[in-house]
């Protein structure tokens, strides 16, 4: 299923500060001969995903609204600046009724089959206290469909940051707990090791998507800590397409699923050679039984 690729109008409603910095990064992928991105966008349902994808394009591309249910199949918005393209790929809720939906899952694996994940964008709340045991198994889940290194092309992105924590916190304070108990949940969904998890370097990054969100001098979307999140967005999404750690390529032994498959088959002659191998020192013990004790076989 593809996208029609236009032209790049919403990239004139940015302010003039937040687009020429997008152009500086954009020309820094070209430089390294990367003339497309592809971001693909996962998460829970009503975290932002969508919103977020709107804010980046800049344009209301994927429908938004508080009284309807998430769309059931991945979108792909596909637009070009200067020789540049950038797909976004907005995906279904991996929650249903409380437990994880495999079905969404397979629905984006088989979306992107024979595409390349440059960047994923793993979408949560900053405004929530807690991170509880569903949360693992969502990672889990992820980490089962497209590998452990999926992580390596991955920031975390929080959105409804214009948030005013408890009184007896920071800002600074509280966003920095809410963002190190997701990392630890993605380490202990994907199972990294520690050296693994820490030279995937999940960068965090934070997102205000609301009409409300405050302004800066620049007339830049800017955070509580006056931090304009669009280009810095955009700035990590750069980072991560460009740190060195293989793109994911979603082939069709991803999608079905024989990976394990494959490892599983390899074992098979090793196996059998040791069932043999076990068969025959049985057979010589009887062999040499019989022969003490004198009886015919």
């Amino acid at each position: 299923m593809g996208s029609l690729v236009r032209e790049w109008v919403g990239f004139q409603q940015f302010p003039a500060a937040t687009q020429e910095k997008l152009i500086e990064f954009f020309a820094k992928l070209k430089q390294k001969d990367m003339n497309s991105l592809t971001v693909v966008v996962m998460g829970k349902g009503g975290v932002g995903k969508s919103s977020t994808v709107n804010s980046l394009i800049g344009e209301q591309v994927v429908r938004v609204s508080p009284f309807q249910a998430e769309g059931l199949r991945p979108v792909m918005v596909s637009r070009t600046m200067g020789g540049f393209t950038i797909n976004i790929i907005d995906t279904p809720g991996l929650v249903e009724a409380g437990y994880v939906n495999h079905q969404a899952l397979e629905l984006i694996k088989g979306f992107l089959v024979n595409r390349t994940i440059d960047v994923l964008l793993y979408v949560d709340r900053l405004d929530v206290y807690r991170v509880d045991e569903l949360d693992r198994q969502v990672v889990q889940a992820i980490t089962q469909t497209f590998g452990k290194e999926i992580w390596c092309k991955t920031l975390l992105v929080l959105t409804h940051a214009q948030f005013s924590p408890p009184d007896d916190l920071s800002y600074e304070t509280f966003s920095s707990k809410r963002s190190d108990s997701l990392l630890q949940t993605i380490r202990a969904g994907s199972k990294m090791r520690k050296q693994q998890f820490e030279d995937s370097a999940i960068e965090v990054v934070y997102a205000e998507n609301s009409g409300r969100c405050s302004k800066n001098d620049k007339e830049e979307k800017a955070l509580p800590n006056g931090e304009a999140w669009i280009p810095n967005l955009v700035k990590a999404i750069t980072d991560v397409a460009t740190n060195q750690k293989k793109a994911i390529h979603v082939d069709k032994k991803m999608v079905d699923g024989s990976y394990s498959d494959d490892k599983g088959k390899k074992l098979i002659p090793l196996i059998i050679a040791a069932q043999w191998f076990v068969v025959k020192m049985i057979q010589g013990a009887i062999r040499n039984d019989i022969k003490t004790s004198g009886k015919p076989l």
